[in-house]
């Protein structure tokens, strides 16, 4: 699902219950929803959404690769990214 599809969902969802929202407006909510997320994750290392899920900040370790076109060994940096552990009740669902 791209963004455009999700604020077309959610646009038909409000409206199934009788709310009009425009797509400029939902588009704000949706980009605004994301930056808290964004905001919760660099401030807090977690963010849990009930029922869905819950990210968190992880480390990865330095480690040696290689680089594809000449084989040459090469170190990679250690580094965060984002993890996320999906609910029981979303497991169950997939």
């Amino acid at each position: 699902m791209t963004k455009a599809e999700l604020v077309a969902a959610v646009q038909q969802a409000a409206a199934k219950k009788k709310v009009e929202l425009s797509k400029a407006a939902v588009e704000t909510i949706i980009n605004e929803t994301f930056d808290a997320i964004a905001k919760a994750i660099k401030k807090e290392k977690r963010f849990v959404a009930p029922g869905f899920g819950v990210f968190t900040v992880r480390q990865r370790k330095a480690r040696k690769g290689r680089n594809p076109q000449t084989g040459e060994v090469i170190r990679i940096k250690a580094s965060k990214t984002v993890g996320f552990k999906p609910a029981p009740s979303l497991k169950k669902g997939l």
